[in-house]
């Protein structure tokens, strides 16, 4: 039996569950992506005026972050939350990954923060993007099987900022060749390019391979998420755009609790074209959410935004069926510009 038809029933309920809802895991921001600008910006007084005075300031008191928490079924997922204006949003961040610290009262339902309990740390961030987080003794306080996860956390969660390309980590003052515990070891400069909830269960040889992150969705009804999982690809794959697309209509390891929109049937009907940073992309028909309506989920767009946009140099994905760009999402917006990957990923449930 294929993943995709293992996960149909699901699927189902998924895709019901998107077109009630009409709301995008991007929040407000995937819509300002999206759209096209607009000269005239209508403001609804009325709703406006509801807003108090303290309101606004907690808002503009707080910047969105990207915290990488753990969920029920073990995966490494971005949870954007709106922590306290800070000069060292870095630092803080990590922070917000202590158990038990200041993150606890803000923690989404069955989530965890992974760093051990009353850990202290400080991160120099030099100007070669390179961020050094020394951390206190009680940093090897965790168990073994969260010795991967914490590596992930920590490196995705610091270079979500612009500012930081790779990170290294110590503890003590001393640097850290391998985690304290299992002795995983750590390469020199860690960066998104080794990976996040690694899936090399149908590889045979990992040697002739290279990672790729894909974005499928988990969680339950009323509250899905975008998770990334790094798969393998061969070496000898000339189009890696071609490979992420591929991965998406693949989907997800059948023993997994993760999901995707991409049916089996769904094909690009030419190679990518990329120029620029952005990539167009011609699929067939049954890239449709809807035949009937002929438009395409905005969660599957969503997936596949942020899979292609963890390549480097690509910054916007351009979406044709049968070579028509004129096409809608399932909230009735045109998708005739390239989208953007947004700023921050999982801002809302749905």
């Amino acid at each position: 039996m294929s993943i995709n038809k293992t996960k149909i029933l699901v699927s189902t309920v998924l895709t019901s569950t998107i077109l009630l809802s009409g709301c995008g895991l991007f929040g407000t921001e995937t819509q300002k992506k999206i759209d096209p600008p607009e000269s005239v910006t209508i403001v609804d007084t009325e709703e406006s005026d509801k807003i108090t005075d303290e309101e606004k300031a907690k808002v503009e008191d707080t910047v969105k972050t990207e915290l990488y928490l753990i969920d029920k079924y073990g995966y490494v997922v971005p949870q954007t939350l709106a922590l306290p204006k800070t000069t060292s949003v870095a630092k803080q961040a990590l922070e917000y990954l202590v158990s038990n610290g200041p993150v606890t009262n803000n923690l989404p339902n069955d989530f965890r923060a992974v760093l051990p309990e009353d850990t202290v740390l400080t991160v120099d961030i030099n100007t070669d993007g390179v961020a050094t987080v020394d951390f206190s003794k009680e940093f090897k306080n965790y168990q073994p099987e969260d010795e991967m996860k914490i590596l992930q956390a920590v490196t995705w969660t610091m270079t979500q900022f612009k500012n930081v390309q790779t990170v290294k980590l110590k503890m003590n003052g001393h640097e850290l060749t391998e985690m304290p515990v299992n002795g995983t070891p750590i390469s020199e400069n860690l960066s998104r390019v080794s990976g996040i909830n690694f899936d090399t269960m149908e590889v045979v040889d990992i040697t002739n391979t290279k990672p790729v992150t894909i974005y499928y969705i988990g969680g339950e009804e009323g509250s899905y998420y975008y998770v990334p999982v790094t798969r393998r690809i061969s070496n000898n794959e000339k189009d890696t755009i071609v490979a992420v697309v591929n991965e998406l209509i693949l989907g997800p390891s059948e023993k997994s609790n993760l999901v995707s929109e991409f049916m089996s049937d769904v094909k690009l009907l030419e190679a990518p074209k990329y120029v620029d940073g952005v990539v167009t992309l011609n699929f067939n028909k049954n890239v449709y959410g809807s035949f009937e309506e002929k438009v395409i989920s905005q969660h599957l767009l969503d997936a596949l935004v942020l899979s292609l946009t963890e390549q480097k140099g690509i910054e916007k994905v351009a979406v044709q069926v049968d070579g028509k760009a004129e096409i809608k999402n399932d909230q009735g917006k045109s998708l005739t510009e390239p989208v953007t990957r947004p700023e921050k990923v999982n801002t809302g449930s749905f």
